[in-house]
């Protein structure tokens, strides 16, 4: 049986975060490509540090001359997502840091594997295995710890943005220590939150007093209590942020951008794909399937795996582990899974309507527990499935 008392953290990371700046470009990359065309492929990584921004990776378009004309604009559209995030300091500026582009046609080895042809559907970008999670201790039925370091920072960038806190800068990170009675979020045990500033003479306290009407904002009533922890900017300055004082890279918060530790993770990230690459469309999947097995009611926590090989279309396996709280069985889940959704790549683009530029905005705070939006963005928090589930099992 599952613990039912205990303490659980996860933490999150803002979008100006070097990592999530690289993940942000990245993304940004991706969507241009997809406005470009539907079916372009993109696999962009990003590297950024002090003064400097360096893109690689592969890409194809249909018409290979369209494509040499469209190389000339990542430039702008790296710079475009660095002003927006809000980086303009003298050692990491949107206008003045050095913007290196390597982007290259794709692989024609990987692309044979994945290009459906007549009689033959297309096939996964890559092997690998991907995950699903769902749990209903919070009305996104998403891990509580990360869905509210998530919405920490969220909120703090708003106000960061809008002008309400102008001594706030760009780079932030939250972690949330949460108290588990019977199973379910009760207490928050300590609260961690360091922040970029303007100036070397902000104390720690004088940052907790910006921040700390907002973190009670976020978080539901009676979390906060007199015994909660506060570690707000602990070592002190945090003055030098974002690239300039870390260096950044895509992929590399797969943690911060799933289920915070409170699930498995495949390990492959996100950013930067397009959703022919099953690293990313099928994890978006899993999550889908597993949050629409826990709001049809069969079960308070479900978690999904799928597993694929190159250049084959049907996953090689489907499990689903309902952490003895489903009131069905799991092979039975299985099955109608199978049934409900067409898991190939294709069948999962088609579903959630991947081949549209609505990545972008998921590179920081998190790619699960959001909401749907009108565009097609975060299709896969929808809760369709539901009904035709019940049905099938």
């Amino acid at each position: 049986m599952a613990r039912q008392d205990y303490l659980f953290t996860s933490e999150s990371v803002s979008e100006g975060h070097p990592d999530k700046v690289c993940d942000r470009i990245s993304d940004a990359v991706l969507d241009a490509f997809l406005t470009e065309e539907p079916n372009a492929r993109v696999a962009c990584e990003t590297f950024a540090t002090t003064n400097r921004v360096v893109i690689g990776g592969e890409v194809g378009l249909s018409d290979p001359e369209r494509l040499h004309d469209f190389m000339g604009r990542v430039e702008g559209i790296a710079r475009a997502a660095i002003r927006d995030i809000g980086y303009e300091q003298d050692k990491f500026h949107h206008a003045t840091c050095e913007v290196t582009n390597l982007l290259h046609e794709q692989s024609a080895h990987i692309a044979q594997g994945v290009t459906g042809e007549a009689g033959r559907d297309e096939g996964a970008g890559d092997q690998g295995i991907m995950f699903g999670y769902a749990t209903n201790e919070t009305p996104d039925l998403m891990p509580a710890p990360i869905q509210y370091a998530h919405a920490i920072l969220r909120r703090l960038a708003e106000a960061r943005k809008s002008g309400a806190e102008p001594l706030l800068r760009p780079d932030a990170k939250s972690q949330l220590t949460l108290r588990y009675a019977a199973g379910k979020p009760v207490e928050v045990t300590s609260i961690v939150l360091s922040t970029q500033h303007e100036s070397e003479a902000q104390s720690s306290d004088d940052i907790r007093a910006i921040v700390e009407p907002y973190i009670r904002e976020v978080l539901p009533d009676g979390w906060i209590t007199g015994a909660t922890q506060w570690w707000v900017n602990p070592t002190g300055a945090f003055v030098i942020g974002g690239p300039d004082g870390d260096a950044g890279l895509t992929g590399r918060k797969i943690i911060v951008d799933t289920y915070g530790g409170a699930a498995p993770h495949g390990g492959g990230a996100f950013s930067g794909k397009d959703p022919t690459k099953v690293d990313r469309s099928a994890a978006y999947a899993a999550r889908y399937l597993a949050k629409n097995v826990v709001a049809a009611g069969m079960a308070e926590r479900c978690t999904i795996q799928l597993s694929y090989a190159i250049g084959v279309a049907r996953p090689l396996s489907i499990y689903a582990d309902l952490h003895g709280t489903g009131s069905v069985d799991e092979a039975a889940v299985e099955r109608a899974l199978d049934q409900v959704m067409d898991l190939t790549p294709r069948g999962i683009r088609t579903h959630l309507s991947l081949d549209r530029p609505i990545y972008a905005r998921t590179a920081a705070y998190g790619h699960f527990g959001r909401s749907p939006e009108a565009d097609g963005g975060f299709s896969w928090e929808r809760t369709d499935l539901a009904d035709a589930l019940k049905r099938a099992v």
